[in-house]
């Protein structure tokens, strides 16, 4: 029973991995969810509470990476404060609508909250590419966050 235990930590924590790259899953809670199971497996004897706790805090602030990342990029092109909440919200609707949602999503929102603030077309195209790259750029920062939770996981549990 142990071994089918670890063995199914294991697969969330990958599916959770490969979660940060597709939409459909949600892949840092993945993650977590593995790793809390891993824990749990010899009784929390080797990962207690603390770097669940740590663990868990980095799963939350995960929630906010995609949001985050896509204004920050917005503004990068110098879109207006609404292209930013625009970029912010567009990626947050955009993981309701999968893969094309999430890619979509931040470019479509800070473009159409430009436009709405300053009416020009050339600048909302910028705003929606600044979005969309920092849609991109937030990806990796997920990727990375999930495999420095396994890292710090793993240090917990052997040292």
């Amino acid at each position: 029973m142990t071994t089918a235990l670890w063995l199914l930590a294991a697969v969330l924590i990958l599916i959770g991995i490969a979660g940060t790259l597709l939409p459909a899953l949600p892949g840092i809670p993945l993650v977590f969810g593995g790793l809390v199971l891993a824990a749990w497996i010899d009784g929390f004897s080797r990962v207690g509470w603390l770097p669940l706790l740590v663990l868990g805090l980095l799963t939350v602030a995960s929630f906010a990476i995609d949001p985050y990342a896509s204004g920050k990029g917005a503004r990068r092109y110098g879109a207006s404060r609404h292209a930013v909440i625009g970029a912010s919200i567009g990626a947050v609707v955009g993981v309701f609508f999968g893969l094309p949602g999430l890619v979509a999503g931040p470019f479509l929102g800070a473009s159409l909250g430009e436009l709405l603030a300053r009416g020009d077309l050339e600048r909302a195209g910028r705003a929606g590419f600044g979005a969309w790259q920092g849609f991109v750029i937030g990806t990796v920062l997920k990727v990375v966050l999930a495999l420095a939770m396994v890292a710090f996981f793993l240090a917990a549990y052997l040292f």
